[in-house]
């Protein structure tokens, strides 16, 4: 069941590369998963300050929308969820290297489902024999996943985690997981974690081995460069900061 889902979400990621409903004249962005709620609000927030401008947001994992840029798909900016990403659009050349900048930071949590009785408050309960599935973006794509593995490597849990793991295609689809109840722990970014605080609680706060930064960089498509650069301009200004921290973004 969970090998279907995962094979569905991301062939429903790959079709978004090549019809985010773009048109002439919008503005396409492609941003990490985690920053869906926030940014359909900084969206609204630009497209008020520049009327007859028109935001088209693309959504998934951080590594996959790279993919979808370097394939040809529409893009004027990438938001990804972690360096290791645009370090990878960089040598792409997908993006303008000196346009890229950090506009937010976040923690990795390990939630549980708000009505779990399983009592895991550290770690290495997740190595309990009654803690038999628990979720986290794919290493390979997902950056989330890249430091999960980070921390539990760093903590020598990391083989015995893989071996109950349930791979996730964004930090999104990990967070649905355990909304449901379909596993009993997860991996998740804390503000992914805080906008379905009535189906899942945090259970540990979890050390990271490199800063969870975001980086933000215009792409190489020509087409709506200068509206991108405004865009890029608009999240690091205290109208687009203050909208990231009501979602729970920290400063970079």
């Amino acid at each position: 069941m969970f090998r279907k889902r995962q094979i569905v979400a991301l062939s429903m990621a790959l079709a978004a590369a090549w019809g985010p409903g773009a048109h002439a004249g919008d503005l396409v962005v492609s941003a990490a998963a985690s920053l869906t709620n926030a940014f359909k609000e900084v969206a609204r927030g630009y497209e008020q300050e520049h009327p007859g401008t028109k935001v088209v947001l693309n959504f998934g994992a951080s590594d996959v929308l790279l993919q979808q840029i370097v394939k040809g798909a529409p893009a004027d900016v990438f938001a990804s969820a972690d360096q290791k990403a645009m370090d990878k659009a960089v040598e792409e050349k997908a993006v303008k290297p000196g346009s890229r900048v950090d506009f937010a930071a976040n923690q990795v949590v390990l939630i549980v489902p708000a009505d779990s009785k399983a009592n895991i408050a550290a770690l290495k309960d997740l190595t309990r024999a009654d803690v038999k599935r628990i979720a986290y973006g794919n290493p390979a794509s997902v950056p989330v996943g890249r430091y999960t593995q980070g921390a539990l490597q760093a903590a020598g849990l990391w083989d015995a985690v893989q071996a109950k793991s349930v791979l996730a295609q964004n930090v999104r689809q990990s967070l649905d997981y355990v909304a449901r109840g379909e596993v009993d722990a997860g991996f998740v970014f804390a503000t992914d974690a805080a906008i379905m605080a009535d189906k899942v609680k945090v259970a540990v706060r979890v050390p990271s081995q490199t800063p969870v930064t975001y980086p933000i960089a215009v792409t190489t498509r020509e087409t709506a460069a200068k509206e991108a650069e405004s865009f890029v301009a608009y999240v690091l200004s205290p109208a687009g900061q203050a909208i990231l921290s009501r979602y729970g973004f920290q400063k970079p």
